[in-house]
């Protein structure tokens, strides 16, 4: 049996997708739209204030294209605080003009194919500031699920943690040549949703997305290991953008 590394584990995510039922939204008098997008301000004003109080953090985006019109996405220190704001925001008047059209569960990792041995991770401020991250307000998001294969001879499992460490530290040094341009925050989901890893990425130009990937691409843990599932891209919706996008 190949060596299992364990990980380490921050915050909870949720990534919560929603499109918008514009037909519903423009039936709505002109004051229960007003009602409606206070409420959602609130709402927005609390997340703002957990995260200035460092027990979570929240980003809001627009989406490109037909997956959704925003996304949500929540960091919280437990599942159930989760499980709570994505209840109480479903019990809000907006949500009732919105369909969930995709969410994906996990919690933020680390991997211990880098770090140093004998060392106490959690010790460590800079590896606590990662696993408990303020999310960047970069301008552009771009989120995908993405597993290990485990076909045949390319099976990720069934590798050594020697063969493990140094695929992840060649595919580690590629992500450095984007340090500045791209800050990206990595989140586990075995046994919490359908792939094994969500990756969001955040940057002020949305053609680092596009680079970053593609270089990867020719990276042997991606080439040869690499399953990917739908990209998810979009822009940042702070109060006046959201004011407009909502208004009729």
């Amino acid at each position: 049996m190949s060596e299992v590394l364990q990980t380490l584990e921050g915050w909870y995510a949720l990534h919560d997708f929603r499109k918008i039922n514009w037909n519903s939204w423009k039936a709505l008098t002109e004051k229960e739209r007003r009602a409606s997008i206070d409420q959602l301000s609130l709402y927005v004003n609390h997340w703002d204030s957990v995260e200035h109080n460092h027990q979570g953090s929240t980003a809001i985006y627009t989406i490109v294209g037909h997956k959704a019109d925003l996304v949500i996405v929540h960091l919280r220190p437990t599942l159930q605080e989760l499980n709570d704001l994505e209840t109480a925001f479903n019990k809000s008047s907006f949500a009732l003009h919105t369909e969930q059209s995709y969410s994906y569960v996990s919690v933020v990792e680390l991997s211990n194919y880098v770090n140093n041995p004998g060392e106490d991770p959690m010790q460590n401020p800079e590896i606590l500031k990662r696993l408990k991250p303020i999310m960047p307000k970069a301008a552009h998001i771009c989120f995908y699920p993405m597993n290990k294969k485990r076909e045949l001879a390319d099976n990720w499992y069934t590798l050594s943690v020697e063969q493990r460490r140094e695929m992840m530290r060649a595919h580690g040094m590629i992500g450095r040549k984007y340090a500045g341009q791209v800050k990206q925050i990595i989140s586990g989901s075995i046994g919490l949703d359908d792939w094994e890893w969500g990756v969001t990425l955040f940057s002020e130009d949305p053609l680092t997305f596009k680079k970053l990937v593609h270089e990867m691409r020719f990276d042997e843990a991606s080439a040869r290991f690499g399953e990917f599932g739908s990209f998810y891209v979009g822009n940042l919706l702070d109060h006046e953008r959201m004011e407009k996008m909502l208004e009729m």
